[in-house]
């Protein structure tokens, strides 16, 4: 039986155990060839000579001072992409939703909102305080907007879901304006990270967000075969023993952490959580346990190429990558909507 309730043979199983290998392979490779790209490529570019110069300790020219720079942001942009591209399967899959994804579900907006309110009104700078109060706004609005979605007649379709995050998302954002338009002392910092970029990267950043990281990541790939038993419908799934309750509630949970935490410092980034998994189905079929890892190493790859395009497409500045991938998944989001029969939960 394969994650949307379809039967399959034991030959049809085999025969498609080597595929989605295969593709694993290759994005490992597509994944290796993107970081060395990263650290290589930018507003300006560099030689080998610098590359390994660089990775030996030295920072003795521009070239090296360039990669030194590049590495933390590489690796920031493979993490963050994981996380974005793992939750926005994690939740499509929790919602039975295709148009679910962390932006268009305003998680990564009530993520920000509440970061904003910590540092406009309680003058929170500590790295823990900012990840702590974007995971706690992100299931906020994730439980807010379900609650909205739930209400009236019948029960919350992915056009209800979708319309109540865009609404809230909206409100979210004109409150950020509200809060930071008066206040130029922050006004700039915000601004910048309210675009979504991992310009700026450290290890030191991506050292306090790496432990949320891999909680999110380790609740969101143990819960693929409970994902396996909710696409079956919710009385089946009761039916094989699955607590349906608890198993929404922990595998949104894992979304929530990962985009709480990606959003404290990347900022919010839409539209990769979108995209990734649709493109995902297509490589490896509707399997969690295949659809899970994919995504992540999926978002890893393309949230890495995002942010290449960025730094070459208006050179000598740059783009953040939030702009990138919206600029790339609004089409893909009308594709989605024209495309998919709208289901209930």
């Amino acid at each position: 039986m394969t994650g949307d309730g379809m039967a399959t043979s034991p030959g049809m199983a085999v025969a498609a155990r080597p595929a989605r290998t295969l593709w694993l392979g290759v994005l490992f490779a597509a994944l290796a060839m993107l970081c060395a790209a990263s650290v290589a490529i930018g507003t300006r570019d560099v030689a080998l000579a610098d590359i390994l110069a660089a990775l030996n300790g030295h920072r003795d020219s521009i070239g090296q001072a360039a990669v030194t720079a590049r590495i933390p942001r590489t690796v920031l942009a493979m993490l963050a992409g994981a996380a974005l591209g793992l939750a926005g399967a994690t939740l499509q899959g929790v919602t039975r939703n295709p148009l679910a994804d962390p932006g268009l579900l305003g998680i990564n907006m009530g993520a920000m909102l509440a970061v904003v309110i910590g540092v406009a009104w309680f003058n929170m700078a500590s790295p823990y305080a900012y990840i702590w109060t974007a995971i706690f706004g992100a299931g906020a609005a994730a439980v807010f907007v379900y609650s909205i979605s739930s209400r009236g007649r019948g029960k919350p379709t992915p056009l209800k879901l979708a319309l109540a995050g865009a609404a809230t998302s909206v409100a979210f954002a004109s409150l950020v304006i509200a809060i930071v338009l008066p206040r130029n002392d922050i006004a700039g910092g915000i601004r910048a990270w309210q675009i979504g970029t991992v310009g700026g990267a450290t290890f030191d950043r991506i050292v306090h967000v790496l432990p949320f990281l891999a909680v999110g990541l380790v609740i969101s790939l143990l819960s693929a075969r409970k994902l396996n038993s909710l696409a079956l419908g919710d009385e089946l799934a009761a039916g094989l023993g699955e607590h349906v309750a608890m198993a929404r509630a922990t595998t949104a949970l894992g979304s929530v952490i990962l985009c709480g935490a990606t959003t404290a410092v990347c900022g919010p980034i839409g539209f990769l959580g979108l995209g990734v998994p649709h493109l995902c189905r297509l490589l490896v079929g509707v399997d969690h346990r295949w659809l899970l890892p994919v995504s992540a190493l999926t978002g890893a790859c393309l949230l890495i190429a995002a942010d290449i395009v960025g730094r070459i497409i208006a050179r000598p500045a740059e783009l953040g990558v939030g702009v990138i991938t919206a600029f790339v998944g609004a089409p893909v989001f009308i594709w989605i909507v024209r495309r998919q029969r709208i289901r209930e939960l």
